[in-house]
């Protein structure tokens, strides 16, 4: 296939493996703890089934970019990811260059284990590291240590042409001044890409919990804003500025896979609590997949499906999201797009009020952005501009 033009949003593929090592208390994600194996091969042909169901739906696309995510990817056998890109690609050829992601955790990387990833097609590596310092990392709940991460760092430089890593700040007890520390020591270990998190304390999970009985006490608002706009000046001198709110990335070393999701272009969500956007013939749908793995594996293996949920998305709803994603994004949203879903124009009056609070700004005249002030009240911009 052809190579894709950067500029468009692309179609991707997701791919959801559920399952983890140890679930950590501030996860809330799709993840799931089993202590017997894991029939791997019973797995692969529920995709395949999956893949035909889907295939139906989108007809004839080609895919752009493809990422395993999770859970913990890396948990995976290579023989299982080779599988899973094979059945992908005689569905939806894949774009010669296209972006394909697996996500790791330190704890499940080993070089045999790479070596096979880089082999089946995997171009790019998504680390799990947190943070940089062991007695985070076990307040965290991770099953690696630093010395685990640095070395899973030097394995993917070594193996694999792009690399990225996540870490979370904003965690109990951290200053600006160890942040700072220790933000500038990520980044000398980074390569083009890193995603930078703020710990949120998320429903359902052990540090809500926690939190709620006044046991986490993590930074106030003003702290964290203050660690998030350290955050943009430290990435911004060293070459990596955020190309959204969490993303920090070189020029042309965007994540694509996520730009698809950012520019609001279809994607295909398999496996177990897997989301998707697809275009049909008969309009745009939303999908998401049953959360428990073995209920999904038991509905493809029965229906050719594991959705849990098929909403169909009208214009008015397509706008709403497109908003939502765009101004996620340092770019901005595409103005015209959203003024052809959504039927109007931006609101002047609301557009005005926002610029005068320096919460947004024009991008030339066919695109809108939030400044990096609208990106910390991203969700009260979203709710000015949507009414």
């Amino acid at each position: 296939m052809p190579p894709h033009d950067p500029a468009e949003p692309g179609f991707g593929v997701y791919v959801h493996w559920p399952f983890c090592a140890a679930k950590c208390p501030y996860c809330d994600f799709n993840s799931h703890v089993r202590h017997g194996a894991i029939d791997q091969g019973r797995y692969v042909r529920a995709f395949a089934r999956e893949i035909r169901r889907m295939l139906e739906l989108t007809g004839p696309r080609a895919a752009t970019s493809v990422f395993f995510g999770g859970g913990t990817p890396s948990l995976m056998t290579p023989a299982t990811v080779q599988a899973i890109l094979d059945l992908i690609d005689a569905a939806w050829p894949l774009v010669h260059g296209a972006e394909i992601t697996l996500e790791a955790n330190p704890s499940s990387v080993d070089a045999e284990n790479f070596r096979g990833y880089r082999s089946a097609g995997v171009n790019r590596v998504s680390l799990g590291i947190q943070a940089l310092n062991d007695p985070d990392l076990r307040s965290l709940g991770r099953l690696h240590n630093v010395a685990e991460a640095l070395r899973a760092i030097e394995l993917a430089r070594e193996l694999f042409p792009r690399m990225s890593f996540d870490i979370i700040y904003a965690r109990p007890g951290q200053t600006v001044e160890a942040w700072e520390s220790e933000l500038n020591q990520a980044m000398s270990y980074a390569v083009d890409h890193l995603s930078l998190y703020q710990l949120t304390i998320e429903r359902g999970t052990r540090f809500f919990d926690l939190h709620k009985a006044g046991k986490l006490v993590v930074p106030d608002g003003d702290l964290s804003a203050e660690l998030y706009e350290t955050t943009q000046e430290i990435t911004q001198a060293r070459g990596m500025p955020a190309y959204e709110i969490s993303n920090h990335a070189k020029p042309g070393a965007e994540s694509r896979h996520n730009l698809t999701y950012w520019r609001y272009g279809d994607y295909v969500g398999l496996g177990a609590g897997a989301h998707g956007r697809i275009t049909t013939q008969e309009g745009k749908i939303a999908t998401s997949n049953h959360r428990r793995p073995e209920t999904w594996l038991e509905a493809v293996m029965k229906d050719g499906n594991g959705f849990d949920a098929v909403d169909p998305l009208d214009k008015p709803a397509q706008a709403d999201e497109l908003m939502l994603m765009g101004l996620r994004l340092r770019e901005g949203m595409d103005l015209v797009r959203w003024s052809n879903l959504s039927g109007r124009s931006i609101d002047p009056g609301a557009e005005t009020f926002l610029q005068s609070h320096g919460l947004i700004e024009r991008a030339g005249n066919a695109r809108l952005r939030c400044t990096p002030a609208g990106m910390m009240v991203l969700d009260a911009v979203v709710a000015d501009l949507a009414i």
